[in-house]
């Protein structure tokens, strides 16, 4: 019985989780590293936890009730919980398990005092530290008392702040059992935490040591702000020593106090560097240990440092694996992209397979290592040239780092140095007839491979599909396509770089490119209004849609089936095919459409209700006609102002010619930029239809549960199961588990071996006080109602309202034709939204840092298209 309750922690191992909470099975790990101090101590697990539970049924009733309360629901939540304390907190402990625990504790000395610890199974996890979650007590004396707190921390389960983080972290609360830890008190003269690696900047070379006197119980509260030790390659670098006037101590019979530190020892380092140096050692062979970089909780007492808690530091960005010891450099792809959230395993394997440039996987995210474009001096500036036109802030983090002159090391320079971005353009004739070549192959590339792909299934699909990767790169590389872009941007850079020298004007591309030809990505914005017109005159098709809209059923916000029910309605029959004939064409697309894993709007059509209903609402009949006829009008009378005031030069003849030739060509060829993409998206498409046809196979052939499953699968793996009709059922929750993780990191622009996160800035001193600065993307200033949307399908946006969210791939295109401006966190001169913004008209400012959060939802702001900033008015 004894063995069935309480455990010693010298029994324990990492393996024990289920019995000992994650405490409990670091602490029994620690206990086992040689030359770790560990006080002595046992486990009250949670098979007497689960006992208790059984003698308290109301608590069963009201974890119903807390599962079907809304997450948002604070006063719920609290009033709940609550609840739930108390009854646990009111059973008596049954007398057998309170024998357990008292014989556990007669081996430590029924008079020793003890820390009594929470340990829930959900704690101390690579995933998620639940640090603080549940409760602790220190100095605990005497059965009765160890008895009574042990109780406190099974409440402790059901804390507000406990039932909150694991909602934020999707872990169910019946799913989390309680143990409790009781170990020996340790009274030191110093206590802190030992960070193995930099937790503010990733750094893994780095720690970093947190120091105060007596219990460590004064810093964990914030009572005082602790000495601040770091240490790098076996040397203190740096420290802060604090002004320490209190410490907590503890009292003879039990229990805590705090205590004024004395003046002459206040400003006294709490530890030596000395002291420093070997704590972090000791943390080196604990993290070495668990394989993680580690957040260590010690205390210092005359025999040395005893540690009292090892947990994963949970919010550092993972390192991209490269299979060497050297530096390296890596870029975020989603910043490229425009897509920053986590991809699933599937969605990283495809892209890496289809993708032109070698990416590493890390975090849920993809980076491309930039190392070697670094290394040389010609290299280095036409890459620092290129990348800080699209983003200035990943080059000033380059730049901050390269400064450093310690990571990368310079080679010689041994090829020629790349053209730099704004040279002289591609050589390639302004032609429309290439562009339209183009197409027509890209198109005809498609077609073949949606018909080949039908016929084949099994392992012979992966195979065809290998091929087909071939295909997809060969296309996506095609150097003539290749020419078309990069004449395009280049077209674009000559213009804004020579008319703001010849003639003062910003950014003039902006409005010489409106209404561009050829650009499927506006023309997708603009062909939702289209649908919106055929809407709109029958009120009772609008009313249905509305309320599939406001529902969000599983059948009519996940499949298509309302589709169907219009053509009972009148005016129905005309509505669904125009919304058919919208999906025929771009019904492939979706948000953060890169992951092959995300919901298409064809498999989601209710996904576009809302800005479909917004254009209903807020757009005239025939608004995608006059509007693009507007932008095309407003760009031939900028074209002939332009030359106009070029002729009034000093050799403005030529000038005018030079100009007029650039602005045909980037109207040519600026449009061709979006097509690629569609291209991709397209193929992707057929390639998940396909693919989750094989899924389902595996499903009712029993391997699988859910064709979803396929998703936390490699594309190898995929194919290993097809082969085999086994699949590692262990795999799929972890990395379920983990992709789970990844969404409350935030991917870094730039990104070191070392593990360092390093952010870029501005360094501007042209920008108003309090206003937030970003990179002007498309020119113009409107002031107007902010909207901070996180997902296009709980967009309500007015005519006149600016979007603000934290990135847009092409997918949130329809939404830019009914807005008046754009604030994005994540974005490029010449990412997806950026040029569709400018082919509307609209003024954006992208690369805001933290826009989502410092602009309230609602809020009068003023965008400053040409300028890069954004005032926040009201």
């Amino acid at each position: 019985m004894i063995e069935q309750y309480v455990r010693d922690l010298r029994e324990i191992d990492g393996t024990q989780v289920a019995a000992v909470g994650g405490k409990g099975a670091h602490l029994g790990e620690l206990s086992r590293i040689d030359g770790v101090l560990v006080p002595d101590g046992f486990c009250v697990t949670t098979e007497a936890f689960r006992r208790i539970l059984a003698e308290a049924p109301s608590v069963d009733r009201r974890l119903g009730e807390l599962s079907r309360t809304d997450p948002d629901d604070r006063d719920a939540i609290r009033v709940l919980s609550a609840d739930i304390r108390r009854a646990v907190e009111e059973v008596a402990v049954p007398d057998d398990l309170a024998a357990a625990i008292t014989g556990g504790l007669a081996r430590l000395g029924e008079g020793a005092a003890c820390a009594v610890r929470s340990s829930a199974t959900a704690e101390d996890l690579p995933t998620a530290s639940f640090a603080g979650q549940q409760d602790t007590y220190l100095n605990v004396v005497g059965p009765a008392e160890i008895l009574r707190h042990v109780s406190r921390c099974w409440a402790s389960l059901f804390t507000e702040r406990a039932v909150t983080y694991r909602r934020r972290n999707g872990i169910d609360d019946r799913a989390v059992d309680m143990a409790v830890i009781v170990q020996r008190m340790v009274f030191p003269r110093a206590a802190g935490v030992l960070f193995t690696a930099d937790p503010v900047t990733g750094d893994r070379k780095t720690a970093t040591v947190d120091a105060g006197f007596g219990l460590g119980e004064a810093l964990v509260s914030g009572l005082v702000n602790p000495d601040v030790f770091t240490v790098r390659d076996g040397e203190v670098v740096a420290e802060t020593i604090a002004a320490k006037r209190l410490a907590v101590h503890a009292l003879p019979g039990g229990g805590t106090r705090q205590a004024a530190v004395d003046a002459r020892e206040r400003e006294r380092p709490a530890l030596t560097h000395e002291q420093v140096v070997r704590l972090v050692e000791l943390g080196r062979r604990i993290e070495a240990h668990f394989g993680h970089p580690q957040d260590i909780e010690w205390c210092l007492a005359d025999d040395g440092f005893h540690i009292v808690q090892s947990r994963p530091v949970t919010t550092l960005f993972p390192v991209p694996e490269t299979g060497d010891r050297d530096n390296h450099v890596f870029l975020s792809v989603g910043h490229q992209q425009m897509m920053t959230d986590p991809m699933k395993a599937l969605g990283l394997s495809m892209w890496q397979l289809t993708a032109m440039t070698p990416m590493h996987a890390a975090g849920g995210r993809l980076f491309v290592d930039a190392t070697r474009a670094l290394a040389t001096p010609a290299s280095r500036a036409g890459f620092l040239d290129l990348v800080g036109r699209s983003d200035p802030l990943t080059r000033d983090a380059l730049e901050t780092l390269l400064d450093r002159g310690d990571f990368l090391p310079t080679l010689p320079d041994t090829a020629p140095a790349p053209r730099p971005a704004g040279g002289p353009p591609a050589a390639i004739a302004t032609d429309p007839d290439i562009v339209t070549g183009l197409i027509e192959r890209n198109r005809a590339s498609v077609a073949a491979l949606e018909r080949d792909i039908r016929t084949k299934s099994g392992t012979a699909l992966f195979d065809f599909l290998t091929d087909a990767f071939e295909e997809h790169k060969r296309v996506l590389g095609d150097p003539l396509g290749m020419q078309v872009i990069m004449a395009g941007m280049e077209a674009t850079w000559w213009l804004n770089d020579k008319l703001r020298e010849w003639l003062g004007e910003k950014n003039a591309a902006d409005t010489l490119t409106l209404s561009a030809p050829g650009n499927v990505t506006s023309e997708m914005g603009l062909a939702l209004l289209d649908v919106a017109d055929a809407i709109r005159p029958h009120p009772e098709v609008v009313a249905f849609l509305r309320r599939v809209a406001d529902d969000g059923d599983a059948e009519g916000a996940e499949g298509a089936a309302f589709l169907d029910e219009l053509g009972g309605l009148p005016g129905g029959a005309e509505a669904r095919d125009a919304i058919a004939s919208y999906l025929d064409r771009y019904g492939m697309r979706c948000a953060g459409e890169i992951d092959i894993t995300r919901p298409r709007w064809r498999e989601r059509p209710a996904t576009l209700l809302p800005v479909l209903l917004d254009h209903v609402r807020n757009a005239e009949p025939g608004a995608a006609a006059r509007r693009f006829e507007e932008g095309r009008r407003k760009a031939a009378r900028k074209e002939q102002e332009v030359l106009a005031r070029l002729r009034e030069l000093p050799d403005g003849e030529r000038k005018a010619d030079e100009t007029k030739r650039m602005i045909d060509r980037v109207r040519t060829f600026v449009g061709y930029r979006e097509y690629p993409k569609y291209g991709i998206v397209c193929r992707t498409f057929l390639y998940k239809r396909a693919l989750l046809e094989e899924a389902g196979r595996l499903v009712e052939a029993g391997v699988l549960a859910d064709e979803e499953d396929v998703f936390h699968l490699t594309f190898q793996e995929f194919r290993d199961a097809v082969a085999s009709h086994r699949v590692d059922h262990g795999l799929i929750r972890r990395r379920r588990e983990a992709f789970r993780s990844y969404r409350a990191l935030t991917p870094p622009r730039v990104l070191t071996s070392d593990g360092e996160a390093i952010s870029g800035a501005y360094r501007r001193d042209d920008v108003p006080a309090g206003a937030l600065t970003g990179l002007p993307v498309s020119s113009g200033t409107v002031e107007g109602r902010a909207r901070v949307v996180l997902d296009m399908a709980d967009a309500d946006l007015r005519e006149g309202d600016i979007l603000v969210t934290r990135f847009t791939d092409p997918s949130w295109t329809p939404v830019f034709v009914g807005i008046a401006g754009v604030v994005t966190e994540v974005g490029g001169l010449m990412t997806h939204g950026a040029v569709i913004a400018r082919e509307y008209g609209l003024p954006a400012v992208v690369s805001v840092e933290g826009a989502t959060r410092l602009i309230p939802d609602g809020a009068r702001i003023r965008v400053h298209g040409t300028d890069g900033y954004v005032e926040i008015l009201s």
